[in-house]
């Protein structure tokens, strides 16, 4: 006996104490990343396994009110462990054992939840670089080690408890006796309890709190275009455009206001504004763009599955009745007359003394990929019909849709079936996409297993490229971007995949069919939809095609049709060729093509001649003949 403790009794408090010790050893292995990354592929960095860690070495001071909190766990233990389970119960686990600390009379409510290890900026940006986000595999691994040390931790606890009974018992008197006592000691713990905090730098050692959001417990990546853009150190800015038929769509920025140049990025199907941002500073052609010196848009389209609209009532139906041609005259014009009228006012508020009889004082170029492209060409051509202005002086159209005579075997299947069956289907699937929230985490964790196990991924992207006509791109690594995430993601309506079946079967890029002759009339003034191809000659303004070689889902045989038709219209076109995949226009880091882009753009200068009023030309005219004829005297 030793100050009234067995021997026995020591031995086990010691290995308890070994065992936290092991346990804040593994635990300091969190600041090297890759060596984690390298060894295991489960995450330390866990919230069940640095909260178990924690409330272990907590739970270990010998004073009475740790016992009530110990069998207050083994009569929680199963709940504990079905709540530690991933898929979204971790706010209800938090929640939950705060109420039961708080109930119970534990001396440490368990407020520490939440502060788990705050890592420097530094290692923030590590952890950024490295993609440590867990997949389904990896969680289940996780709760299966979360569950087999709550087994052993609750075995040191009841070895601890059957060779100390006389404390015990003096724990249950104490409890039962003097609750206020315990009220006391609640206070004074709490009072003394030290917070973990983290020392940002030797300049700021001021503690930080690190504010836990769904997503980060779940160990989701659901990150906005806003996200990578701030967090590059870029501008940004975001503007609500409301269209015509009421419909919400978010024109992204990043602003020179002073800029005279502007280039606007429109993405195509399944896709949004994120894919002109994702390859970071070097890769990605809104940075380079604003490199140059432009002011950057990017458009977004409608269809996304928070579904905004002005009609907070609207119903599932009636928000998913859209086809391309809605793309093309609602969501564009929408998009570059709000562009036209910030550009103006932001021209004149820089440039007050400067007086134009020019209406557009800037020049707007535009790049467009897949559908966009699509939808680009549809709303100038529609624009020069109804003779209004479209704003635009070139178009750069990456891999346009608007021809699909040659397709996989797999869309060729798909759209007959939607061609057949369009009455029945319209009924039933408005549109393609993921409902809830849970499930789309699901999804998300799902292409982590994709990223995580090289195996799994590797014939995940070959099933892909199969069934996508043998197509390059890297598929796995684009459904791993941030806009698949769990809070919103694209979906894809089924009158555009429709509208893309009829393309397909007509051999012709028209406007959408409603399928009877008196709807076609009332739109179109015709019984026939408006054939696209047959107004290019409408189109005034420069247009370079860009095919990929190696992309099977808009070849380059349908990007040369686009050609073609434009070269016999008289229409100022160019035609280049790489050796891409389809999604290699956006998401891949490819220099040339950022390198070509740029070139294209910079062949649009603002002309600075018209930019100045007649009062100020004469001005600078009667300057220099003054100057000139002091330099002739």
């Amino acid at each position: 006996m030793e100050n009234g403790v067995s021997s026995f009794n020591q031995f086990i408090h010691e290995l308890s104490v070994d065992s936290d010790s092991s346990s804040a050893d593994y635990a300091s292995a969190e600041d090297e990343p890759d060596e984690i990354y390298r060894s295991t592929p489960s995450s330390p960095l866990s919230d069940g396994s640095g909260t178990c860690r924690t409330s272990t070495h907590i739970n270990h001071d010998p004073h009475w009110t740790n016992w009530v909190a110990y069998i207050f766990s083994w009569i929680l233990l199963p709940a504990r462990f079905l709540l530690r389970i991933p898929f979204l119960l971790f706010r209800l686990l938090s929640s939950r054992e705060s109420k039961a600390s708080l109930d119970t009379g534990s001396p440490h409510p368990r407020t520490f939840h939440p502060f788990r290890k705050v890592h420097s900026s530094k290692d923030h940006v590590v952890q950024r670089t490295i993609d440590r986000r867990r997949g389904v595999i990896e969680d289940l691994h996780l709760a299966i080690e979360i569950f087999i040390e709550a087994i052993f931790d609750m075995f040191h606890k009841a070895a601890y408890f059957v060779f100390s009974p006389f404390a015990a018992f003096r724990i249950f008197g104490k409890w039962f006796s003097s609750p206020s006592a315990g009220d006391k000691d609640i206070d004074d713990n709490v009072s003394n309890a030290s917070v973990p905090t983290a020392t940002l730098g030797a300049n700021d050692p001021s503690p930080r709190e690190r504010n836990l959001t769904l997503h980060h417990t779940l160990n989701t990546d659901a990150r906005t275009c806003r996200d990578v853009i701030t967090e590059l150190g870029y501008p940004y800015e975001a503007i609500h455009v409301i269209t015509s038929d009421g419909y919400v769509i978010l024109l992204e920025r990043l602003p020179r206001r002073d800029a005279r140049k502007a280039v606007f990025l429109q993405h195509g199907i399944l896709d949004s504004s994120m894919g002109w941002v994702s390859n970071g500073v070097v890769g990605s052609p809104a940075f380079a763009a604003f490199d140059q010196g432009y002011d950057v848009f990017l458009g977004n389209f409608r269809g996304l599955v928070s579904r905004e609209h002005m009609d907070k009532n609207i119903s599932l139906r009636q928000y998913w009745r859209f086809s391309i041609n809605e793309h093309g005259t609602e969501d564009i014009p929408a998009m570059i007359e709000k562009i036209h009228e910030v550009k103006t006012a932001e021209l004149k508020l820089s440039h007050p003394n400067e007086e134009t009889n020019d209406e557009q004082p800037y020049k707007l170029c535009a790049i467009s990929h897949s559908m966009g492209g699509a939808a680009m060409l549809m709303y100038v051509i529609i624009r020069r019909i109804e003779e209004k202005p479209h704003r635009l002086s070139r178009l750069v159209l990456l891999s346009p849709a608007g021809f699909h005579d040659e397709t996989s075997f797999l869309f060729t299947v798909a759209h007959y079936i939607c061609l057949l069956l369009a009455p029945i289907l319209a009924l039933f699937v408005p549109a393609l996409y993921i409902p809830t929230r849970f499930f789309r985490m699901l999804f998300n964790k799902l292409v982590r297993d994709f990223h995580n196990y090289p195996a799994v991924g590797g014939l995940v992207q070959t099933i892909l490229s199969y069934g996508f006509g043998g197509d390059s791109s890297n598929w796995v690594g684009v459904l791993g971007l941030p806009h698949y995430n769990m809070n919103d993601m694209p979906g894809l309506s089924f009158r555009v995949i429709h509208h893309l079946a009829q393309i397909k079967r007509t051999k012709k890029f028209r406007m959408y069919d409603f399928g009877s002759k008196a709807v076609n009339m009332e739109v179109y003034g015709s019984p026939e939809p408006i054939d696209l191809g047959e107004y290019y000659s409408l189109i005034d303004i420069p247009v370079d095609l860009v095919a990929g070689k190696k992309d099977q889902i808009i070849t380059s045989s349908m990007v040369k049709k686009h050609y073609r038709l434009m070269k016999n219209s008289g229409v100022d076109v160019s035609y280049n060729e790489f050796e891409y995949g389809h999604l290699d226009f956006t998401f891949a880091h490819h220099e040339e093509l950022l390198a070509f882009m740029m070139s294209r753009l910079l062949l649009v200068e603002p002309d600075l001649k018209r930019q100045s009023s007649p009062k100020k030309a004469l001005k600078l005219k009667k300057t220099g003949q003054a100057r000139s004829g002091v330099s002739s005297d």
